[in-house]
């Protein structure tokens, strides 16, 4: 195929290769909160063909190499999160307190790529800063309202969800799945990714009919529909706003790193629903306290050993240079206020 031939001819294999290497890690950031897609699209050198293919499609203007990069980008993602989604969810319900504290390292981590960028350091972007932290500070204090709300909001709160995903995809250093963790959706999200691809699997393999994906994309499809008009509106949003106000935007979004870790306290467990506690509206009875699933237990603190508050730190470390990491691969590429200006 002619066309097929040019448009290989005018991308490199390791640009392919970075694409969905970089893709690969966006998905798996998309799941993990603290882990920013869009570092992990800088570290893999892919960055500004993502943030190009983006703008290219929203303004109807499309380039072959330019398409398939993003093309590889976003089906390395999307492979990536449906396979994953399942350990992730239970890593979080089984071990909360050593991946929060994992989590609390990423999200930290992230701090320096986005300072480096904000130097030097002016009132504007102080600013933004304060702007960005108390953004989380009223996450985090509506955040036990939001989880309890009842179902008749919950269209509204999965769209937010899903532009909130989009934030971690364009904007380096910000994680969205911490955002869903934020707004108390996060594991209802693992758990429709992984329903989904149980019954898609179920449907290919065993010819059952599609019956039992209809419940998760109830949820998926709000979701997805957030995540199209964040990443359209939010690209197109950062490349105006990088070129007018750079000092400003960096500014919120280092405050919105290091307000993140207010919602990650890590010592605190789910615990079982007694009867008559009410759970997403509804009142537990004897019939229904068996079905309720781990991921809508409600969290309470406890005291940690020693041992638990040593190992917590190691973790935060552990995450603090897992991130720092993935930072110094990407040192030498292009700078998304680059890209995007």
């Amino acid at each position: 195929m002619p066309f097929l031939r040019t448009l290989l001819a005018d991308t490199s294999v390791p640009q392919l290769l970075r694409a969905v290497l970089g893709g690969t890690l966006m998905g798996l950031a998309n799941l993990v909160p603290g882990i920013s897609g869009g570092t992990m699209l800088l570290a893999a050198g892919v960055y500004p063909q993502f943030i190009s293919g983006v703008a290219e499609i929203t303004t109807l203007r499309f380039r072959a190499p330019t398409m398939l990069v993003l093309g590889a980008i976003v089906a390395s993602a999307g492979l990536g999160i449906i396979t994953l989604a399942g350990a992730v969810k239970g890593l979080v319900i089984d071990h909360r307190w050593a991946m929060y504290s994992l989590f609390i390292g990423l999200t930290l981590g992230g701090v320096p790529v986005v300072w480096r960028l904000l130097k030097p350091f002016t009132a504007a972007a102080g600013i933004g800063v304060a702007c960005g932290i108390g953004v989380m500070v009223a996450m985090v204090t509506m955040r036990p309202a939001v989880a309890s709300g009842e179902a008749s909001s919950n269209l509204l709160l999965l769209l937010l969800a899903g532009v909130a995903g989009a934030s971690a995809m364009i904007l380096p250093g910000i994680s969205g799945s911490y955002l869903w963790l934020i707004l108390g959706v996060y594991l209802t999200v693992l758990t429709a990714i992984e329903q989904f691809k149980d019954a898609l699997v179920a449907a290919l393999k065993e010819g059952a009919g599609w019956g039992p994906a209809i419940e998760p994309m109830m949820i998926l499809a709000p979701l997805g529909i957030g995540v199209v008009l964040g990443v359209v509106g939010i690209s197109n949003l950062m490349r105006m706003l990088l070129a007018r106000f750079e000092k400003a935007t960096l500014g919120i979004l280092l405050g919105l790193l290091l307000g993140a870790v207010l919602g990650l306290w890590p010592f605190q467990h789910g615990v079982q629903p007694q009867i008559g506690d009410v759970i997403k509206g509804r009142s537990v009875t004897t019939e229904t306290l068996a079905a309720i699933d781990p991921k809508d237990y409600s969290l309470e603190r406890f005291s940690p050993s020693g041992g638990q508050i040593a190992a917590s730190f190691g973790l935060v470390l552990i995450g603090f240079a897992l991130t720092q990491g993935v930072a110094w691969v990407g040192r030498d590429r292009e700078e998304p206020g680059e890209a995007a200006a």
